[in-house]
């Protein structure tokens, strides 16, 4: 049985952070490969055009064999449920284990998803500490096993470990809102991605 995670998230747009999140992922547990995820319609946010996030997603992982982009999500016209996601997925990727990957501050609010502790036991999943508050490792610990005791009394079981990450500093609203500010993000980004942000205009006064 083949192990593969699923990368999901807006990506708007991919950073340095994300990368270092899915090779760490692909080195940690063995994995074949990451198969990215870009949410057509986020339910609970605003994000650029689907087309851009696909395109500068692809530009940074295109040289990485055991990367994989998804287009699952193109023919869906309404929001973007992740249940579904792994459901299609599924489909398309027989006898394979699944794991998630996702930060820490989305995976607290799993609970509340559209049939999110259904989810939560269909695979295992793979929490990328983040810097929020000033957590420490031990803290996002906790956080994770508050959030398994939350799925426990509804009946739910999960399977969850920490990648072994530093805790990053920075996110995609950083990096929106230094273009905002037209701070240079060349650091931030791969070269490629910061080229079609600049290319097309994006995260200023006049996106596309």
């Amino acid at each position: 049985m083949q192990q593969v995670a699923i990368f999901g998230g807006t990506f708007d747009p991919i950073h340095w952070g994300h990368l270092l999140v899915a090779k760490t992922a692909l080195e940690q547990l063995h994995l074949e490969q990451v198969i990215w995820v870009v949410s057509k319609n986020p339910p609970h946010k605003q994000a650029a055009l689907f087309e851009h996030r696909v395109a500068m997603l692809q530009l940074a992982t295109k040289h990485h064999p055991r990367f994989t982009v998804s287009l699952i999500e193109k023919k869906h016209s309404g929001a973007s449920y992740s249940i579904n996601t792994l459901i299609e997925l599924s489909a398309c990727y027989p006898n394979t284990h699944w794991y998630w990957i996702i930060g820490l501050d989305t995976f607290q609010t799993l609970p509340r998803w559209y049939r999110g502790p259904e989810l939560a036991q269909m695979c295992d999943w793979l929490i990328a500490p983040r810097l929020l508050g000033g957590e420490t490792i031990p803290q996002s610990e906790s956080i994770c096993k508050q959030v398994e005791q939350q799925l426990k009394e509804q009946s739910y079981i999960i399977n969850w470990q920490l990648l072994h990450t530093p805790l990053l500093r920075f996110s995609s609203s950083i990096m929106r809102e230094l273009c905002r500010q037209g701070c240079a993000i060349g650091d931030l980004v791969p070269d490629t991605v910061r080229s079609y942000i600049v290319n097309h205009n994006l995260y200023t006064n006049n996106s596309e």
